[in-house]
């Protein structure tokens, strides 16, 4: 089971960061679970979220970015892949996953990637914050996104940086 060598979750104050949650619908056990983890560490943190259900993954980055150009601190993009007998697992995991890193790029805010890319229903139940799982990819997505916006609000601060930056065009 992958989650060997991940890092502790360790607290951060999240208190003034506002979070969009971007969450994709397919897969609705799975999906749910990966939300309620999210959920549960934007508050354990102290930050606020806002929930924006997207209808699938490829959906994610173009909500995304838009979420954080109106102004959200962090996006946790939270969604479902399992492999069928097509290219089409390929296609939408690649352009969700790279469409994640440009828009986090892109707008230099943070997007905490609970994207699952699954072989099987089985391996998002282990990874979803179910009773029985092994992992909590929502709650780790979200940590990850919270975290770095208060790293990247803290580098900001210190070099007398506006908060909220210009996404590029």
């Amino acid at each position: 089971m992958s989650g060997a060598g991940a890092a502790e979750r360790d607290h951060v104050d999240g208190a003034g960061v506002r979070v969009a949650i971007v969450a994709g619908q397919w897969h609705d056990v799975i999906a749910s679970g990966l939300l309620a983890g999210a959920q549960r560490e934007v508050e354990r943190l102290g930050a606020t979220a806002e929930v924006i259900p997207v209808p699938g993954s490829f959906e994610l980055p173009v909500v995304a970015r838009t979420a954080l150009e109106t102004g959200f601190d962090a996006a946790v993009a939270l969604g479902v892949i399992i492999r069928g007998g097509t290219p089409h697992f390929e296609y939408v995991s690649d352009a969700a996953t790279s469409g994640l890193t440009r828009v986090a790029i892109e707008t230099g805010k943070p997007v905490g990637f609970g994207v699952l890319t699954l072989d099987d229903e089985q391996q998002g139940i282990d990874r979803a914050g179910l009773p029985g799982s092994k992992e909590d990819k929502g709650a780790e997505a979200a940590h990850a996104a919270i975290a770095t916006a208060v790293t990247l609000r803290g580098l900001r601060e210190r070099a007398g940086v506006e908060q909220s930056l210009p996404s590029a065009r």
